[in-house]
């Protein structure tokens, strides 16, 4: 819902540290591989319980998800950057909800299944919006550098990740937080699906 407003803003902060990463010869997937190593890591310590430390590995896998993005930019943008983005992505944000339940499988493990399938529901609406937008050449044009059609809507990256940064510092909340936020994502998937009904309707 405010990716779109917050992204100037983002890329405007990543620029010299994306240039810097560059010209050391980094390149935008070995900074995708690695954030997506970092939030794997995520798992393992919210079963633990370190909700603290989870924190931090979740702030710094988005960091590095906005920093391959801008090494992009600096050295120009390949397809496969691109996919790599957005299907790691996904994954990422499944590992989280199971990563509660794993904390506390009696309180969470429903919620988080409720969520992750909630999730199923936007990433696929959001993807095949993206395959057919590419097919028939219809451009965002709130996004005009992402690799893919970005589809908006009112769950999107940054309520995603607000959701779990207050999930962390409040996990007791965790089971009421992911069926609320399974409920916003369920209006986004059926927003998304009556978008994509109109926009090929005539195809």
């Amino acid at each position: 819902m405010i990716d779109a407003r917050l992204l100037p803003f983002a890329r405007a902060a990543l620029v010299r540290p994306a240039r810097a990463l560059a010209a050391g010869g980094v390149s935008a997937d070995q900074v995708t591989f690695g954030g997506f190593a970092i939030g794997v890591l995520a798992v393992p310590v919210l079963w633990t319980g370190a909700y603290w430390l989870a924190l931090l590995l979740i702030l710094a896998n988005r960091l590095a998800d906005g920093l391959d993005g801008a090494i992009a930019r600096e050295v120009g943008p390949t397809d496969r950057g691109a996919f790599l983005d957005i299907a790691l992505d996904f994954v990422f944000y499944a590992l989280v909800p199971l990563g509660f339940a794993l904390a506390d499988p009696a309180a969470n493990a429903l919620p988080a299944a409720v969520l992750i399938a909630s999730f199923v529901g936007t990433g696929s609406s959001f993807l095949a919006f993206a395959a057919i937008a590419a097919k028939t050449g219809i451009t965002a044009e709130a996004y005009p550098s992402k690799g893919i059609y970005y589809l908006g809507g009112l769950t999107e990256g940054a309520e995603t990740i607000t959701l779990f940064v207050v999930m962390c510092l409040w996990p007791a909340a965790f089971p009421k937080l992911a069926l609320i936020f399974a409920a916003l994502c369920a209006i986004t998937t059926l927003s998304r699906w009556l978008q994509g009904w109109r926009a090929f309707g005539q195809n």
